[in-house]
């Protein structure tokens, strides 16, 4: 595969004094990056476990997959952490009802005795 875009070693060995401390600089962010983002899987990765434990509970005693009023108290919780944080809670609120969507999801095909 042709990539158009050099690599970060032939760009370090052509890198001039001030260029390497960038590409320094960026390597390190990147690696954080990495890091902060295989944290970010771990942890929904746990999460899920927990919601299909619910899920499984909710079957067992024929409870709806949906909790709407849960969800909403989830949601302004979450915005409002995401202010505290200084994040976007309209970011933050479409990320929790993308992740609730996926756990009703679940949460349906446990009750149809799917899984």
């Amino acid at each position: 595969m042709n990539n158009s875009a050099p690599d970060e070693a032939a760009t370090a060995a052509t890198a001039t004094p001030g260029d390497e401390t960038v590409a320094a600089e960026l390597a390190r962010l990147r690696d954080s990056i990495d890091n902060i983002d295989a944290a970010v899987v771990h942890m929904l990765a746990e999460r899920f476990k927990c919601t299909q434990q619910v899920g499984h509970l909710k079957a067992k005693h024929q409870l709806p997959p949906a909790d709407p009023t849960r969800e909403a108290n989830q949601i302004a919780r979450l915005r409002q952490l995401a202010e505290n944080a200084k994040l976007d809670p309209a970011f933050a609120e479409k990320l929790l009802n993308f992740i609730i969507a996926e756990v009703i999801r679940h949460h349906e095909t446990i009750a149809a005795g799917e899984d």
